[in-house]
């Protein structure tokens, strides 16, 4: 299914807009923050986590060699969805990307009543957390691909229908 974005008004366009640049900034702060700290390893958050997927979370952080792996498609995973989106280019593959970290992050440390975690966590409310609602505003601009209006993806895709 395509979507017509010249049938979306202007109000609606700007707030999708709006919507991936912050998000696109989101993710590009948390990629950079982790990029120049040499000592971040997700060793610790894998280690913490709870739920169904724990064991396969908790070997990869086991594994000396899977780990460091893990860490550097967290890192500029982060990174470069962060910088599709604010630039408005691949943004199909950038917020499926995105949406694909949002998922592990989301199942690595689930909201499910009785879980508790050493690490604090701030915004985890019974199975939803701003990780569930990053994930499904995602959801949204993978329907409505504003990079192809105000983005560089107008001039990637210039002669590409949506």
């Amino acid at each position: 299914m395509t979507i017509n974005l010249n049938a979306v008004n202007l109000n609606q366009l700007t707030w999708l807009v709006i919507l991936r640049i912050v998000i696109g900034w989101h993710f590009l702060y948390e990629g950079l923050v982790k990029v120049f700290n040499p000592s971040w390893t997700s060793y610790g958050y894998l280690m913490d986590s709870q739920g169904f997927l724990s064991s396969f979370f908790q070997s990869l952080a086991l594994n000396q060699g899977v780990i460091g792996v893990v860490d550097l498609i967290n890192q500029w995973g982060l990174v470069l969805v962060g910088l599709g989106l604010v630039l408005g280019i691949f943004t199909r593959l950038s917020t499926l990307a995105g949406m694909t970290l949002l998922a592990f992050y989301y199942f690595a440390h689930p909201p499910f009543p009785g879980l508790e975690y050493s690490l604090p966590s701030e915004g985890d409310y019974f199975l939803v957390s701003k990780v569930a609602i990053e994930f499904v505003a995602m959801g949204i601009l993978i329907v409505f691909p504003t990079g192809r209006i105000i983005g560089l993806d107008r001039i990637v895709f210039r002669n590409k229908h949506l």
